[in-house]
């Protein structure tokens, strides 16, 4: 693990780019920190990993410091800019016909993440990158809302193995993404699994309408959107991932909606969800890092599941966001178990994964010969065995 001292300009930079207000003493920091930049080719590298480089290059335009950077790397930052305002625009027209016709069925959809962010958030200018629509749909609804996708020429991406099809509903963040031109689409269903709460209907059930372009949407309240996207970047990070874009997330929805997210109902939902700890670890660096308020009643909440080794980590994340090998994959493969309600249900999940399809045998190993394939299987089984064992 890095330490403290081993922070770099360019990396603090960036960090304080991600937001989207500024008082006078911040505004002077950043500032002041453009002119200690020794290498503006890591900082757009890295804005670029951490899918913030729209963001930075927005903020270092509002803040009239675009200036000092060079040339090249500024037209690289810009144009991210510029694909990231095309790409959100087909991402919202694909959303808004998708939604018309889920509307239509009379299917109530909840917009999440990136599209509910970027509109209702950002401002739509086209800051909060993105690569795909998330759509929560009730669990009484889904199959019809698949059915009615498909119906209007969206394909199903593949499933690992065919044993995998009766428990879709109940395992993974999402069911198979819909695809169709370009364009991919994500139906979840339980945003809190492994819980018996309601938090998830819950947010259908609270969730706000907005207008878009051409038609009526719902975005969730911004407390259980807050708790959500808490919870998405934790199962990031234990996949060795993490961008400064889901930090970014929390920071914005917090300077655009602190009194209704800052309140002890935040805490009462987190415990409901089981995540109390993880809510702590992740509003520590927002105040630590970001120089966020909170209110004493919060403060002592975050101190009470204090982890210093979670500085180093987030230091380590800052530094090298994607790419990094699962140093616990047992252990991750387990909490995806324990959260799939039902005995039977993760048996078929295991055996699924044990015994996947010959399509993927085959692209996994690199192999084109079916015989080949099949004779991978053992090989599979046994790695298996050991990746459960861990």
């Amino acid at each position: 693990m890095v330490k403290m001292a081993e922070i770099r300009n360019e990396e603090i930079l960036l960090l304080g780019l991600s937001r989207l207000h500024f008082n006078e003493e911040l505004t002077a920091k950043i500032s002041a920190l453009t002119e200690k930049i020794d290498d503006w080719g890591y900082f757009t590298r890295l804005a670029s990993e951490h899918g913030i480089a729209a963001l930075a290059y927005y903020n270092l335009q509002q803040l009239d410091l675009a200036g000092r950077i060079p040339k090249e790397k500024a037209e690289m930052l810009h144009a991210a800019h510029l694909l990231s305002i095309t790409r959100n625009a087909f991402h919202l027209t694909g959303a808004e016909e998708i939604i018309s016709l889920l509307n239509s069925a009379g299917i109530k959809s909840v917009l999440l993440k990136g599209l509910a962010l970027e509109t209702t958030v950002y401002g739509n200018k086209g800051l909060r990158q993105m690569t795909d629509v998330d759509l929560l749909i009730s669990r009484n609804d889904y199959l019809r809302a698949r059915n009615i996708l498909m119906e209007n020429g969206f394909d199903s991406a593949g499933l690992k193995s065919g044993l995998h099809k009766p428990i879709m509903a109940w395992t993974g963040k999402h069911l198979p993404s819909l695809l169709r031109n370009g364009l991919s689409a994500d139906i979840h269903l339980e945003l809190f699994p492994g819980r018996k709460n309601s938090l998830t209907s819950m947010m259908i059930e609270s969730a706000r309408e907005i207008k878009l372009e051409r038609v009526k949407a719902f975005v969730p309240d911004p407390q259980l959107m807050f708790l959500y996207l808490v919870r998405h970047l934790y199962n990031h990070e234990l996949n060795e991932e993490s961008q400064l874009r889901l930090y970014a997330d929390l920071v914005a929805l917090l300077e655009v909606h602190s009194e209704e997210i800052l309140n002890y109902e935040l805490l009462k939902y987190a415990g409901e969800a089981g995540m109390s700890k993880i809510l702590a670890w992740k509003l520590e660096p927002l105040r630590d890092l970001w120089g966020l308020d909170f209110p004493p009643w919060l403060n002592d909440f975050i101190g009470r599941w204090f982890k210093p080794e979670s500085v180093n980590r987030f230091i380590f994340f800052l530094k090298s966001p994607k790419g990094n090998p699962v140093t616990h994959p047992g252990r991750a493969y387990r909490k995806i178990i324990s959260e799939i309600p039902g005995i039977h249900r993760k048996a078929l999940f295991i055996l699924g994964d044990i015994f996947p399809s010959i399509g993927f045998m085959k692209e996994r190993y690199n192999v084109k010969s079916t015989l080949k394939a099949l004779m991978y299987y053992p090989v599979r089984l046994g790695k298996m065995l050991r990746l459960i064992s861990r």
